[in-house]
């Protein structure tokens, strides 16, 4: 799996959320509320669509339980922060270095593309996992289930030291 590092600027977002854990997968409710009301949201740069997960702390990689929670946004990306729906927030996407994989095919898969981003890229590499959002660009190569679906995998990383 070829992988590319990144340095990406600041992105502002309007976003929906969820606390969730992978056990309790809320990815679908999540979605469904976004797509069903996205028509209200002013001034979005491009189709882009942003699934973004923000962990509490770096030690849910580190003792990984599937009952732990984190925060589950759908999201994408304007030109403003002004005139915010209701019902949705504004979320601002830090800029930093991260590792961009290319994950293909259905979402069924999705878990074999985090393994080996986790157990076999990160270990072996010159880099360390950051504190920063993860997330996972959806553009229109994004089919979802479909077995030729495409979709970007952003790790926020940094130099080991």
């Amino acid at each position: 799996m070829l992988v590319k590092i990144e340095e990406l600027i600041e992105k502002r977002l309007v976003v929906k959320s969820v606390r969730m854990s992978i056990v309790a997968n809320k990815t679908t409710e999540l979605w469904r509320s976004f797509m069903t009301e996205r028509k209200a949201i002013q001034n979005p740069i491009g189709t882009d669509l942003f699934s973004m997960q923000v962990y509490d702390s770096l030690e849910y990689f580190e003792s990984f339980n599937p009952n732990t929670e984190f925060t589950k946004y759908a999201a994408i990306e304007v030109a403003d922060l002004r005139n915010i729906p209701n019902g949705f927030n504004k979320f601002i996407l830090q800029s930093g270095l991260y590792a961009v994989f290319l994950h293909k095919g259905p979402a069924g898969e999705f878990p074999k593309t985090m393994q080996y981003i986790f157990t076999e890229w990160l270990p072996n590499s010159i880099y360390t996992l950051d504190n920063r959002t993860h997330f996972e660009k959806l553009g229109e190569k994004y089919k979802n289930n479909d077995a030729e679906s495409e979709e970007e995998v952003w790790i926020p990383i940094r130099l080991k030291t």
